[in-house]
């Protein structure tokens, strides 16, 4: 055999060592979550709505059925999650380290988020903006009467800098009243420390509910910024990136179909394609994920479609009664859109 050869079959040999290398390493995460027998989820700790446990301790949220829709394609169990709260500081750190398997905790998608800590945002479950909650009695109508104020803020969040940049761009001043928690700040709040708590808005509705007088405080119309809430996972694992990702558009897309946790049964028969695909009637799409036939089918029967985690949880049949507006599907004139299973 030539020189040539011999490189060319060394070559090869090394492009496959480091291809199956590759392909261990995306399937590290699905491996050792089934080892585990659970999916370990990080949520906040403590946000209605979003994630957080109720009176019997189970946890409830719409980034708790984020979780649970994993759980569901894996392992076709949509309680086998351990769920893992953790505020805004160590989020992070917690899925760097391997703590939690996905980050599903009302977490805004950034540019420095997405490329500098080593992590992959697999979708948005929630468009939301920055607001502020002030004392009705106080008598103010708009973000532009606040120069001065004082501001309780959580620590660790975009919302830091956000009330920042918005009240320098204005020529204003504040008083950062800086909290570690959610629960702190709103504290805070009610104990007069500060004029203003400022967070997303849907934050400022489960916050506002948890007052001792929910009556007594109101949220102004001004929205400072985009925050785009939605899934984390670290990246280098792509295997596991699609799942999470097509976890959440499995239920965008049956929104979108009129598939619900009610019907899921009845569609099975359903001679439209683009619907016998998503509850795998006709293929495996859940094959190149490693992942069942029947995945997302587990997933709409057991958690439901979009617009049922959307009510239960932030939407009009529940306390925070958020209208979807922006979340509505792209067909509804919303931004929500899922691409196509096929």
């Amino acid at each position: 055999m030539s020189y040539k050869n011999n490189k060319l079959v060394m070559l090869t040999s090394v492009a496959a060592l480091v291809l199956g290398a590759t392909s261990t390493a995306q399937a590290a995460t699905l491996d050792d979550v089934k080892q585990r027998g659970v999916v370990q989820c990080g949520v906040s700790d403590g946000l209605p709505g979003f994630s957080a446990p109720n009176d019997q301790g189970e946890w409830q949220g719409i980034d708790v059925d984020v979780c649970r829709a994993v759980a569901a394609a894996v392992f076709g169990d949509s309680e086998a999650v351990r769920y893992v709260p953790l505020n805004a500081v160590e989020r992070f750190t917690a899925l760097q380290s391997g703590e939690v398997d996905v980050l599903s905790r009302n977490t805004t998608w950034t540019t420095t988020r997405d490329t500098t800590l080593g992590l992959n945002f697999a979708g948005v479950t929630f468009y939301d903006g920055q607001g502020f909650l002030i004392s009705s009695d106080l008598g103010i109508s708009s973000v532009q009467e606040l120069d001065g104020a004082a501001i309780c803020i959580q620590a660790g969040t975009t919302t830091e800098l956000n009330v920042a940049d918005y009240f320098r761009a204005h020529e204003m001043q504040f008083d950062p009243i800086v909290f570690d928690t959610s629960e702190q700040t709103v504290g805070g709040f009610e104990a007069g420390r500060c004029d203003v708590l400022t967070s997303d808005t849907s934050q400022l509705a489960a916050l506002r509910i948890q007052l001792s007088d929910p009556s007594g405080a109101m949220i102004l119309p001004e929205v400072i910024s985009k925050e785009p809430l939605g899934p984390v996972v670290r990246q280098g694992d792509d295997q596991w990136f699609n799942i999470v990702k097509w976890s959440l558009f499995a239920m965008l897309n049956a929104e979108e179909l009129g598939i619900s946790s009610e019907n899921v049964d009845e569609m099975t028969n359903s001679e439209n394609p683009n619907i016998a695909r998503l509850l795998g009637q006709d293929g495996n799409y859940g094959e190149g994920m490693g992942l069942s036939a029947d995945w997302a089918y587990n997933i709409i029967s057991q958690v439901g479609n979009y617009a049922e985690i959307y009510d239960r949880n932030v939407g009009l049949n529940s306390p925070l009664e958020i209208e979807r507006g922006v979340n509505a599907l792209w067909t509804e004139g919303g931004l929500q859109y899922a691409p196509p299973v096929r």
